[in-house]
């Protein structure tokens, strides 16, 4: 299966480069490119790619305005982060509002490459560099609305097998690792994970990870 992208990003040399990287491999396929947000809704609409890269820091509509436009209009696209910045409230920011994923441009080709791969088969993928500032980011906010009366809720909510499928989630487990760990099938994995998102009101395994560390549903909570 080919997988269809689509760039976004105001610098054409950075668009060049990774465009040349990815045709490399023959189960990637550059279907469009932007250079700036209106252009890249417009061109996601067109072409309904599989995996959307997108800047955060670009003219005009920015990339944090423009992702929300794309999780509204392309539910089903898997937009993945690839930025200069590594600051943890835009990182925050992007998770929220349904990124599968951010990745700073200093990025290895390869491990780029493997990226795109695994949010198109609905993996979460975030720099290393930034899980640790994504976890103190959350563990230092006091609980908003959506915490509703905190953990023990939450934990109300989910039963107990899908309290576990969101500690693997948080890990950024595969279903393929979370069936074995768990001793199910991937099918049953796949229906869990579908149950969660709705009771939950999310959209991507990304938001069901950072939802874990808001709540505490982490290893060892009870």
């Amino acid at each position: 299966m080919t997988i269809r992208i689509l760039l976004i990003d105001d610098h054409s040399l950075f668009r060049s480069g990774v465009r040349q990287l990815l045709q490399r491999e023959t189960d990637l396929e550059i279907v469009a490119e932007a250079a700036d947000g209106v252009e890249g809704v417009k061109r996601a609409k067109e072409f309904a790619p599989d995996v959307i890269l997108l800047d955060l820091n670009m003219p005009g509509l920015s990339g944090l305005e423009t992702l929300q436009l794309l999780v509204q209009d392309l539910p089903d696209a898997a937009v993945l982060i690839l930025t200069v910045s590594e600051d943890a409230d835009e990182l925050g920011q992007a998770l929220r509002s349904g990124a599968r994923g951010y990745l700073i441009k200093s990025i290895e080709a390869e491990a780029l490459v493997a990226a795109v791969r695994r949010v198109h088969r609905g993996e979460p993928v975030i720099a290393d560099s930034m899980t640790a500032k994504l976890v103190a980011q959350f563990r230092a906010q006091p609980a908003g609305p959506a915490a509703g009366a905190g953990p023990a809720a939450e934990r109300d909510r989910l039963t107990a097998r899908e309290r576990e499928i969101v500690q693997c989630l948080a890990r950024g487990e595969s279903n393929k690792q979370i069936a074995r760990r768990l001793d199910v099938a991937e099918s049953t994995v796949k229906i869990h994970v579908q149950n969660i998102l709705k009771k939950l009101n999310l959209t991507s395994r990304v938001q069901v990870a950072v939802y874990a560390v808001e709540h505490g549903i982490g290893d060892g909570a009870a």
